[in-house]
Parts: C-alpha cells; structure tokens; sequence
C-alpha cells in the first residue's frame, strides 16, 4: 500500500445490492475482471452502502481489500488507521478505524420509530427477528443478524404507502428523512446522505494527493442519486428488471447490464480511458 502524498489518484465508489452485487444472489462474480485491475492498480475502491459495518468488513474481507468505506447511507465513513499515512481532520478514533461521522446514534433513530410505530403501519429491523430479516432480504440467518447490527439508521418496511408522504413530513420535524433503498425504506438523519460522505472522502484524499482525484460512482437505486451527483463520473446501473431510475445528472452515464456484470463492464470502459488520456 502506497504511502505519504499520492500522485493524481482514481477513487471508486460503489452501491452494493443491485450494483457491485447482483439483486438476487449478492454475488459478485460479474465484476472480478475489473476488480482484479482495480487491486493491481491499486485504486481504492470505497464500498458506499445501506449495509452496516460488520457487513462491509465481512465483504471487504471476501474482496481481498482494505479500503475506506461509507455505512447506512452516508451516516459514517470509516478509514483504517494509518491509512497512507493520510492526514485526516474532522475524524474521531473508532478503533480499528478513524471515523467522520455524520449520522445520529441508533438509540435516537428507534425512539423516534416507535413514535411512528404507534401511527403507521410500519417495521423496523429492530423489531423484526433476525429470521424475518432474512426472509425480507433473502440473506442467510448469520447474514441477517449482521444486518440487524445497527448504528445509525434503521430500514423499515411500509405496508401502505399512501401514509409515506406524512411519515416524511413527521420525521423532518425531528430532524430525520427517510431514503429509499433497493428493498426497505431507511430512517436516517437529516445531515447525511451517501453524496456528503462521497464529498467529505473525495476531500480527504484530495487533500492527500499532489494532483487530485478523479472520482467515480456506480449505483442503481433512488439512495444513490447524491453520491452519482458528487463525483467526476457517474455510471447509473439498470435496476434488476434492466430499466433505469428516471435521472438526469451531468455527465451520466449508463451501464448496459444489471448487477455485477454491468458494473465489471462500465469499471472496465472506465479504467481504459483514463489509462489511455494519461499515456
């Protein structure tokens, strides 16, 4: 691993369900070809997701990487210690990590939710068991119970839609928001989303390279409008159907698979031309 200021650097962010991972199986097996030329080039890739921290340090650990990373939609960013030897304000240590955290903790997330829950028809993780959790999102029990882990936001489900307007308009009394993801809705603070950690990690590396960054994004769901709309070069994934969210961003473009096989080819198409503008 490189150390000390860096050279103009590529920064990768991605979505993970539906994006790096296919909808249905959480597989990444489309994109290993351009995850192998990320890794030998050694372009951080920065897992930008709704998934908790046991989840993408599970996932980082099936990737071969140890890289920055984004939590539930922007709440954190979390940077190993020592990483680079980049200088970092506005961080605080989180063992094994340094941390800017943007979100609110979990336990003020929940009270609000059980207010809600006296309302709306409404169920959060917290409330769900770790089989019903599994069951939702189609993920194996110890999967499901790392999912349940939560430090920031809670995901919800919605059995009558008609009542998301008002549930919007009570949680932005309080301070909240809700994003909508690939499969639940989440409960999340009003100061973050997945573009303002893009923005604060793009700022620290950039602060830490002599030329800049040139940063990227992938993503497919109506959470990772923000983080699409805060890099250099915004790849929109078709949703598991092959359709496309409704979007106008400068500069976006549209990757022609769903899933991991879309993101391989659009990470490839990428690489090659900015390896081409800098021979």
């Amino acid at each position: 691993m490189n150390t000390g200021d860096m050279k103009r650097k590529i920064l990768i962010f991605t979505d993970l369900d539906g994006s790096l991972l296919d909808h249905e199986s959480y597989s990444f097996e489309g994109a290993r070809p351009a995850l192998a030329r990320i890794k030998e080039a050694d372009i951080p890739l920065v897992l930008t997701t709704s998934k908790t921290r046991v989840e993408i340090e599970v996932l980082q650990a099936e990737l071969g990487i140890l890289e920055p990373f984004i939590t539930e939609n922007g709440a954190a960013v979390f940077f190993p210690l020592l990483y680079r030897n980049f200088r970092m304000d506005k961080a605080v240590k989180m063992s094994p990590y340094l941390a800017v955290v943007l979100g609110r903790p979990y336990e003020e997330i929940r009270r609000f939710f059980v207010v809600l829950k006296r309302r709306f028809p409404v169920q959060g993780f917290g409330d769900l068991s770790t089989e019903d959790v599994a069951r939702l999102a189609d993920l194996p029990l110890q999967k499901a119970l790392w999912a349940k882990e939560r430090d920031f936001t809670e995901p919800f489900v919605l059995d009558d839609l008609s009542c998301l307007g008002e549930i919007k308009e009570l949680a932005a009394l309080e301070g909240l928001k809700v994003a909508e993801g690939g499969r639940f809705y989440h409960l999340v603070s009003m100061d973050q989303d997945k573009g303002l950690a893009v923005r604060f990690t793009t700022d620290i590396f950039s602060a830490n390279c002599t030329e800049g960054v040139v940063s990227v994004a992938l993503g497919d769901s109506p959470n990772d409008l923000p983080m699409l709309a805060s890099v250099d070069i915004p790849i929109l994934i078709p949703q598991s159907g092959g359709h496309y969210l409704d979007i106008q961003i400068p500069r976006l473009r549209r990757a022609g698979s769903p899933g991991s096989r879309g993101w391989n080819e659009s990470v490839e198409r990428v690489l090659d031309e900015l390896q081409k503008n800098t021979d």
